[in-house]
């Protein structure tokens, strides 16, 4: 059988070599040596290529059209690394530099763009100088460029001062109020109207009604501005939305306290969201586990829920504290004696340390 084999082989071989004539024997040693190429791939581990075989075989890939390049014994990607590494070799020898002026580090430029974010005022000089305080030089026409690529413009206001922005600089002299309704048992709608502090988070139940008519607002009014006045609380700034329950006589007991009135955009509830987030706190921990049955109630029910959330209510943004601090010490890690308080009947639980 082989040796039917080696003759049909030969035969074949033959018959090209016949075809050919004037390139047989070029042609067959070329693919005698292809073939003997194959089966040392077969069988011999990688290749180690010295410097100068580098160097033959990337010359000569330059030659070969790239459909020949199956013949090379390393990869076409191999050959063209290869090729780079020479390029480059020769351009640095020749002493080629890259023109045009340095860019400037990456940790730079985060630093101009979070001076320009932080201060909003702050124009291209002013930032130059501040980076100069701190050891680095930088043109003004770069700083402009990086906040232009940055998507930021000129001083003196390059965004906003947004809603966040404002009341986080004026959160101490910032109170807001706002109503939210209730259904109790029977499908009655009642009013809640309640004023809340910006930076301590400390809420002021003014009352509950069904009917908020002018007259009520306005008695309202009065009594949050004699508590907030015994408590010793010197505000600026009054937010509320455009409700028509807010009545000129509401706003003008404010205003003759010195407290300026800020009515938020329409359909904006994100310009007042610390009080929409206390209302919503008041629904899912109280409101929506409940079933009210009047004013007289709701009235209970929600100053109790009130007294715990500025006493015993841990907040975000206070970082984990109470609005009102409670004034307890903290104790020992070995000391794990708790007393539990259950609140509206158990919905609610406060944690005490035992004396």
């Amino acid at each position: 059988m082989l040796s039917l084999i080696y003759l049909v082989v030969r035969s074949v071989l033959g018959l090209v070599v016949w075809s050919l004539r004037s390139r047989d024997a070029q042609a067959l040693e070329v693919m005698v040596l292809r073939h003997q190429l194959e089966v040392l791939n077969r069988q011999v581990g990688r290749a180690r290529f010295e410097p100068h075989d580098r160097l033959l075989l990337a010359a000569a890939s330059r030659l070969v059209s790239r459909d020949r390049w199956h013949a090379f014994s390393v990869r076409p990607e191999t050959l063209l690394r290869w090729h780079r590494r020479l390029v480059t070799r020769k351009a640095a020898r020749w002493g080629c530099k890259r023109r045009g002026r340095p860019p400037i580090p990456r940790d730079l430029k985060s630093l101009i763009v979070r001076f320009a974010k932080d201060n909003p005022r702050w124009g291209y000089k002013r930032i130059q100088g501040e980076l100069r305080k701190l050891g680095h030089e930088v043109s003004a026409m770069t700083i402009r460029d990086v906040l232009r690529r940055s998507g930021l413009g000129p001083a003196p206001r390059r965004t906003g001062p947004s809603w966040s922005e404002f009341l986080r600089a004026q959160a101490s002299a910032v109170v807001a109020c706002d109503f939210f309704t209730v259904y109790n048992s029977f499908g009655r709608t009642i009013y809640v109207l309640f004023l809340i502090e910006l930076s301590s988070r400390r809420v002021h139940l003014a009352g509950c009604t069904a009917r908020p008519d002018n007259a009520w607002v306005t008695q309202q009014a009065r009594n949050l501005s004699m508590a907030l006045a015994e408590a010793g609380n010197d505000f600026r700034f009054l937010i509320h939305d455009r409700d028509t329950k807010f009545t000129a006589a509401f706003d003008e007991i404010f205003r003759t306290d010195g407290v300026e009135i800020i009515k938020t955009p329409i359909r904006a509830p994100r310009a007042n969201a610390i009080a929409e987030r206390w209302v919503k706190s008041a629904r899912t921990e109280l409101l929506d586990w409940v079933l009210i049955l009047g004013e007289r109630h709701l009235r209970a029910a929600l100053s109790e829920y009130v007294d715990h959330y500025n006493r015993s209510r841990p907040h975000r943004s206070l970082d984990l504290t109470t609005p009102e601090p409670s004034g307890r010490d903290t104790g020992s890690a070995s000391n794990l004696r708790v007393h539990r308080r259950a609140r509206l009947g158990g919905l609610i639980n406060e944690y005490y340390e035992a004396a």
